[in-house]
């Protein structure tokens, strides 16, 4: 059973940082929390949302198994979505009436992936390319991508699944049916991924943009050195991490598909890359910035303490979690540049894991401690909303 809670914004006061605020007379932003309960058990977490439908994993009654859960905002009801047989399962993604995730199968031994369908409430097991692991890590309208090796289970492939179809597509490497390669994202019909290149070491990788429609892959080079990944894709851009001449150094790179300009990012995003529109982002192990792809422009995001790491980059908004003393989700407002620290659901710490295009965020925060002498009671799946002060 679903509970459901509200808890304004206490500890979300907003601070400036990076650029002034577009408008200085603007209310400071504020969030309300909602505890969006458990599927019987004692925690739970949000992974993903679309607006309508929250998707995470929860433990069940008697914390005896951790399920995918959909939870459905306007009915305020949390489903469980099963297994394909196991004991086990969590959803990572989705987009209208698909959810997309991973599960135990009744060996107790592999994990497929798979695909809910919240209209027909149908959960389908997405199959291999043939060997027995799979890997599934994004979903755009109908279309899952992710990594799954070859019969015999020598080579691993990146792959695209077509939910209305059911076919599973081998979308193969930069250098040839031997070589691996694995997807790390979506955007539209542009897939991202890493492969080893044409003629390369095993240990060497490039990133790729393989396009759906042309069914063509794009070796999206390096920045002088022998190795770059793609971390994410929005649009035409791709983002990743190469190393430079002479492999001297790693820094964060955009690719644009259109004009195949590559751009240097620096070694302030030269890790975890993401991107949206014109936007890249990326950290340095300890801080966070967002780059612009116009002007070039580098804002660091944060109060300044501590560890920053983004977790989703979504239109004007940046979600992801700030390590100090203890760990607390934020929200940032690339617009005023407003950092605004997430509030727990009466714990002390909170995570956030994605956001909307409406600038809903989720992820999990904690229940009120049981004790004067612990921090945090349990963690549930929450939902930060707006509203101003």
């Amino acid at each position: 059973m679903s509970t459901f809670a509200l808890m304004t914004a206490g500890a979300g006061q907003a601070l400036a940082v990076g650029p002034a605020p577009a408008d200085p007379g603007a209310p400071a932003v504020q969030y309300t929390v909602a505890d969006l309960g458990t599927l019987g058990g004692t925690n739970s977490s949000a992974a993903a949302t679309d607006d309508d439908t929250v998707v995470g994993s929860s433990q069940t009654t008697g914390d005896a198994a951790t399920h995918a859960f959909a939870y459905n905002r306007h009915t305020r009801t949390m489903t469980d979505l099963g297994t394909l047989g196991g004991t086990s399962s969590n959803a990572i993604a989705v987009d209208g009436p698909f959810v997309v995730g991973m599960s135990g199968l009744p060996d107790g031994a592999t994990d497929h992936a798979f695909a809910y369908n919240l209209r027909k409430h149908r959960l389908t097991d997405l199959g291999t390319l043939g060997g027995t692991s799979i890997n599934v890590t994004g979903l755009s309208g109908h279309t899952v991508v992710g990594s799954s090796s070859l019969a015999g289970d020598q080579v691993t492939h990146a792959f695209a699944y077509n939910l209305l179809t059911h076919t599973m597509t081998d979308l193969g490497t930069l250098a040839g049916p031997l070589g691996s390669s694995s997807a790390t994202g979506i955007s539209g019909r542009i897939v991202a991924g890493n492969s080893l290149p044409p003629g390369g070491p095993v240990t060497t990788e490039h990133g790729f943009a393989y396009n759906l429609d042309t069914r063509t892959m794009t070796d999206l080079g390096t920045l002088g050195g022998t190795f770059s990944t793609a971390s994410a894709v929005s649009g035409h851009t791709v983002v990743g991490q190469s190393r430079t001449a002479g492999n001297a150094a790693l820094h964060g790179y955009a690719y644009n598909l259109l004009t195949h300009a590559r751009t240097d990012l620096g070694r302030s995003l030269m890790i975890s890359q993401l991107v949206s529109g014109n936007t890249a982002v990326g950290g340095d192990s300890l801080l966070s910035s967002t780059f612009n792809l116009t002007t070039q422009a580098v804002v660091r995001i944060g109060p300044g303490n501590g560890v920053t790491e983004v977790s989703a980059i979504k239109g004007d908004l940046i979600v992801g979690n700030v390590f100090a003393s203890n760990s607390f989700a934020f929200a940032f407002d690339m617009k005023t540049g407003a950092f605004t620290n997430l509030p727990a659901l009466g714990g002390l710490n909170s995570t956030a894991s994605q956001s909307s295009c409406s600038g809903i965020v989720v992820g999990k925060a904690a229940l009120p401690p049981p004790g004067p002498f612990t921090a945090n009671g349990p963690f549930h799946a929450a939902i930060w909303v707006t509203h101003t002060a």
